[in-house]
C-alpha cells in the first residue's frame, strides 16, 4: 500500500510539474504576442523546456541561438556567454533577475502560487517596445 500511495504522488507531481511548463508557455505566449519591436519577434529561452512548448506555438517564432532571437527569455543570466546576446530585449522569469539585469523590460513569475507579470515602463520606452492595450494593466514606473 506504501508503494502505491508513493508511485500515485510522484504521478502526481509529474503531471503537475508538466501542467505548470505548459501553462507558462501559454501564458508567455500571450505576452510576447502582444508586445511589438521594429523587428519580427523571434525568441529564444535558456529553458529549454520552455524552448520546446513555445515551439509549439502558431504565434511564435522561436530559435535555438540566441544570436539570432531578437527577445530573449531568461531563467538564469549565467546562461548568456554570448555578447551578441547581451544586448538584447530580455524578458526574465524570476523577479530578481528584473533588477539585475538593466536590459530585462518585463517579467513572470509565480508569487504565492500565483502568476505575476511585470513590466516596466522606463525599460520599454528606452528599448522601443510598445505593449497592447491587453497588456497595460502590468506596465509599472519602475522595479520594486
Amino acid at each position: 500500500m506504501k508503494t502505491v500511495s508513493i508511485l500515485f504522488f510522484l504521478t502526481i507531481a509529474l503531471f503537475a510539474s508538466d501542467n505548470k511548463d505548459i501553462m507558462r508557455a501559454q501564458i508567455l505566449e500571450k505576452i510576447i504576442s502582444n508586445i511589438s519591436i521594429n523587428e519580427t519577434v523571434t525568441v529564444w529561452s535558456d529553458n529549454k523546456e520552455l524552448l520546446a512548448e513555445l515551439k509549439k506555438s502558431t504565434h511564435i517564432i522561436t530559435s535555438n541561438d540566441c544570436a539570432k532571437a531578437t527577445v530573449i527569455i531568461l531563467e538564469n543570466k549565467e546562461k548568456i556567454h554570448d555578447d551578441a546576446c547581451k544586448n538584447k530585449p530580455v524578458f526574465v522569469l524570476e523577479y530578481n533577475l528584473l533588477k539585475e539585469l538593466p536590459k530585462s523590460f518585463g517579467a513572470f513569475f509565480w508569487k504565492k502560487g500565483r502568476p505575476n507579470i511585470v513590466i516596466i515602463e522606463p525599460r520599454i520606452e528606452s528599448q522601443n517596445i510598445s505593449v497592447s492595450k491587453e497588456l497595460k494593466v502590468y506596465v509599472e514606473e519602475k522595479v520594486w
